[in-house]
């Protein structure tokens, strides 16, 4: 089902433990969301044999997320692209700077009313774009740009996998509604009791609890 809306765009902190497991921290809101688009690179082999297509091999490589947001304050900034605050509250950006990866969260809404829910596990973004323009005979807003590189995270799954998304439709049969309730509490972990990663329902749509790698493409926007 088509989606025409998009809100609550949050983000969580990430530690990483000698092994480079993540912990995430408290997520925090990151800005009014205007568009998310999200792309995806895949890994593709193909082995022939017998003249044909025998085995064809997709794997997740790494994707990129643009969102276009309302404003991007000092605290924000700092934390997704590690430019620093000086004592003055005034932003300081480096050429050295680098920001470490953050989880992001955010939900689209269908047609039917109910959300769709989401979390990228590890995304870590360059200095946002900014475009700016005089006043003319007409207002004309001027908002900011954030891009980020999508990456598996390191901390396995029950499955043994490394998960890069999580994806839930609300109202969907088998989905427990404190999961919904509790989505901005904290990052989803994926759970060790299920043995698969799509629930397909009748109606065409799919709870999608956690994602290894897939090939589709998604754009949201409000």
């Amino acid at each position: 089902m088509a989606t025409i809306g998009l809100d609550k765009l949050f983000y969580s902190k990430i530690t990483e433990d000698d092994n480079g497991n993540e912990t995430y921290a408290t997520p925090q809101v990151l800005a009014k969301a205007m568009t998310a688009d999200l792309s995806v690179e895949l890994n593709e082999a193909t082995l022939y044999a017998d003249d044909g297509a025998a085995e064809v091999v997709k794997e997740f490589k790494a994707g990129t997320l643009s969102l276009g947001v309302d404003d991007i304050g000092a605290p924000v900034a700092s934390d997704l692209t590690g430019s620093t605050i000086d004592t003055n509250g005034v932003v300081i950006s480096a050429s050295e700077d680098g920001g470490d990866p953050v989880a992001v969260g955010f939900r689209a809404k269908k047609s039917n009313g109910k959300y769709r829910y989401y979390w990228l596990y590890r995304v870590k973004f360059g200095i946002p774009a900014t475009n700016l323009a005089t006043k003319g005979d007409s207002i004309t807003f001027s908002t900011p740009t954030i891009e980020g590189t999508i990456m598996r995270r390191n901390k396995l799954d029950a499955f043994g996998k490394h998960p890069w998304k999580a994806e839930v439709t609300e109202g969907t049969e088998g989905v427990d509604q404190t999961v919904i309730d509790n989505w901005y509490n904290e990052v989803y972990e994926p759970s060790g009791d299920l043995n698969l990663s799509t629930i397909h329902l009748p109606s065409g749509d799919a709870c999608l609890l956690y994602t290894s790698p897939s090939p589709r493409d998604r754009s949201l926007s409000r």
